[in-house]
């Protein structure tokens, strides 16, 4: 089967933080189609409008080959896909691959034979042809390798940097055969700067993916662990940390709450694998445990704050500024700012949360939470910096304690404030 470049028509199905950017750079040069299931959706982007901020309106209208669809048959035309669609973990941290699916269902509906159907979701090592490409085979009753193939070109999109953009960032490619890889590599490469790397196989892609979280994540459990050694020690982990980066091979990682869509899920994908092989990792689900449980140990550590200062938890009141995963960015998903507060509210203190990128019907969505536009000054017992916003950082010390009562309890979990300022920090 030979591919030709010249005939590429592209659909790009899943149109979120992955998928958008990655229509977008398609669509400046290729006739490309941009498929979500949510219509609106499909009608912010029609407007020229990314909720996720992930595009402008000028980079919108630069892709002058892209049209947004909710329509699948409008995918038919297309003879290359890329699937962008999230693979979130569910009850046991199993990979809940649902969307996946139904992704592979629909497109078994449209492929014709010679496309090209390419994953981006993270995945185990081995899914795409354990899990997608049956399914593929079964509905559509095409031939894997002979009369459809597959690719894989692992995701690198970081939410809310606009230094690291899609085109700057090195992409791994794959592909079911020697051919379809080439051919794989070659269209990413027309629109990827930083070069691509083409990997041997399909699993080698896969796994690459999940271990780049997962080191993330590991290293992270590191340093949260040390926060706990030193602040039973009595001394601060930035003064440590500092200290410590002086030596030159050092990594500058620092301690916080581990939540979005990647470092806290793509873990649980390899282990997932592993134990279906029969090995059970311990480091990777030690540190998953560390992680996981870092919201309850910051909960505690404002608890024992407050009874210090003698301010009771029943009848308090919170202010928790930041609610996104990350800074400057609007994600909510996976945000283990809500697991302070739920551990918090148990307690029975009230919490508000402010956060200047969210969206409050996300927020209202996605937890039921309700956000504060302007939070009442000198109100508060507690004042937490949870997200390290430069909204925020502006703020100074003075503006963020305004927002507390004169005993209150200034805590920063992420270092937005000098330690002298604040009454603890993670």
């Amino acid at each position: 089967m030979s591919f030709n470049i010249s005939e590429l028509r592209i659909g790009v199905i899943g149109l979120g933080y992955v998928g958008l950017p990655l229509a977008v750079e398609f669509g400046k040069q290729y006739p490309t189609v941009g498929f979500d299931v949510k219509v609106e959706r499909i009608d912010e982007l029609g407007r020229g409008e990314d909720s996720t901020l992930e595009c402008s309106s000028e980079e919108l209208s630069e892709a002058t080959q892209l049209d947004f669809t909710a329509d699948a048959a409008e995918l038919a035309k297309c003879n290359f896909y890329v699937v962008t669609v999230p693979t979130p973990i569910g009850d046991g941290n199993r990979p809940l691959l649902t969307p996946l699916k139904l992704a592979s269902r629909m497109l078994a509906g449209v492929i014709s034979k010679g496309d090209i159907v390419v994953y981006e979701s993270t995945v185990y090592p081995g899914a795409t042809e354990e899990f997608c490409v049956p399914i593929l085979e079964k509905e559509s009753g095409l031939v894997f390798n002979e009369d459809f193939f597959v690719g894989y070109s692992p995701e690198r999109i970081n939410p809310g940097d606009k230094e690291h953009r899609l085109p700057s960032i090195l992409k791994v490619t794959s592909g079911s055969t020697e051919e379809c890889a080439e051919f794989v590599d070659s269209v990413y490469a027309s629109i990827i700067t930083a070069g691509t790397h083409k990997a041997s196989s399909i699993k080698v892609a896969e796994a690459a993916k999940v271990i780049e979280n997962t080191q993330r994540d590991v290293n992270i459990a590191l340093v949260n662990e040390l926060a706990m050694i030193f602040e039973r020690v009595g001394i601060d982990t930035e003064e440590v940390l500092e200290a410590a980066g002086t030596k030159w091979n050092f990594l500058p990682f620092r301690p916080g709450l581990v939540g979005g869509h990647c470092i806290g899920v793509d873990p649980y994908y390899l282990t997932y694998k592993a134990q279906q092989l029969g090995f059970h990792p311990q480091m990777i689900l030690a540190g998953r445990r560390i992680n996981d449980n870092m919201s309850l140990y910051v909960a505690s550590q404002i608890l024992k704050r407050m009874l210090k200062k003698g301010l009771q938890p029943s009848g308090s009141r919170a202010l928790i500024l930041g609610l996104a995963f990350k800074e400057n960015c609007p994600d909510v998903r996976n945000t283990k700012v809500v697991d302070i507060a739920s551990e918090l509210s148990s307690y029975g203190v009230t919490i508000d949360f402010h956060d200047p990128w969210c969206d409050p019907e996300d927020v209202k969505n996605a937890y039921g939470l309700t956000m504060v536009a302007e939070p009442e000054k000198g109100t508060y017992d507690v004042v937490v910096v949870a997200v390290a916003h430069d909204e925020f950082r502006a703020m100074g010390v003075d503006g963020i304690s305004a927002f507390g009562k004169k005993t209150s309890v200034l805590y920063d979990i992420k270092y937005v404030l000098p330690a002298e300022q604040v009454d603890d920090r993670l």
